[in-house]
């Protein structure tokens, strides 16, 4: 059975954890086949993200339009876009309707804190990208740049998700996974009867690239044909599988990566 199409529209991590390498292993373990244009490269490990060297906007489009033009791409996500140039130019192919079930993962900080976007590209995210996507996935620290607010606590969440919403995306979805209570708590907009996503916190360092990983996981859920409430629980699922699955593994000096395909055995 030929199986569906997903894209995804990120920068490169070097370090294989997050971005272009983890939304490929997460669209594989899913059962999609992933398809990819980079925005950026990045030389970045386990620890810190050392330098960021955007991709010409023109030549980001170049690549979506390679994929388009040959693929039956059935779902997008959306991650790092590195500059305004490209968030302008991916919200043109969503408006012109050639971007199907667009998911966007607001990349705009890294988890050292520091902030991988300029302003300009944060206004672009919010006035011509949103409005174009079906699913927002930013986490607390993003939700908080985008609203110039802080958000820590659950009903923050809950507001910062019913204001993102107004700003035209159907669904918002604020992740929760960083807050250190007993659940990792996510809390959605948009969908009637589905205001949170809970699952048990595993205690682990191993959570880089699960903000990545889960709007891929999201996006593969669309492209499958699921309906939205579907592929967002399945996306918690699965990251949450996925993580307690790396729990134990001695990978970098920092927040290793997640165990994308559960493996049950290392080498």
């Amino acid at each position: 059975m030929t199986p569906p199409v997903a894209l995804t529209i990120a920068g490169s991590d070097s370090g294989g954890g997050a971005g272009v390498q983890a939304d490929l292993k997460t669209f594989a373990a899913l059962g999609v086949f992933g398809t990819s244009a980079v925005t950026a490269l990045t030389a970045q490990n386990t620890a810190a993200v050392c330098a960021v060297r955007p991709v010409d906007a023109s030549f980001v489009t170049t690549q979506v339009e390679a994929v388009l033009a040959d693929l039956p791409v059935a779902a997008v996500k959306t991650g790092l876009l590195a500059t305004a140039d490209t968030v302008c130019a991916v919200a043109a192919l969503a408006t012109a309707g050639r971007l199907p079930h667009l998911v966007v993962d607001p990349v705009l900080v890294a988890s050292t804190g520091r902030r991988l976007l300029e302003p300009e590209a944060e206004t672009r995210y919010r006035e011509d990208l949103f409005p174009r996507a079906e699913v927002v996935t930013p986490n607390r620290v993003e939700a908080g740049v985008l609203l110039g607010t802080t958000v820590a606590t659950l009903d923050e969440q809950r507001d910062a998700a019913r204001r993102l919403s107004d700003l035209g995306p159907p669904v918002v979805i604020v992740t929760g996974g960083d807050d250190g209570g007993a659940d990792a708590v996510d809390v959605v907009a948009g969908v009637p009867g589905l205001e949170e996503l809970r699952a048990p916190r595993v205690s682990t360092r191993n959570t880089h690239g699960s903000g990545c990983s889960f709007a891929a996981a999201v996006a593969a859920g669309l492209a499958s044909g699921r309906s939205v409430a579907d592929a967002l629980l399945t996306a918690k699922s699965y990251v949450h599988d996925a993580i307690r699955a790396a729990a134990a593994w001695q990978l970098g000096a920092g927040h290793g990566p997640l165990n994308h395909f559960r493996w049950e055995e290392t080498p």
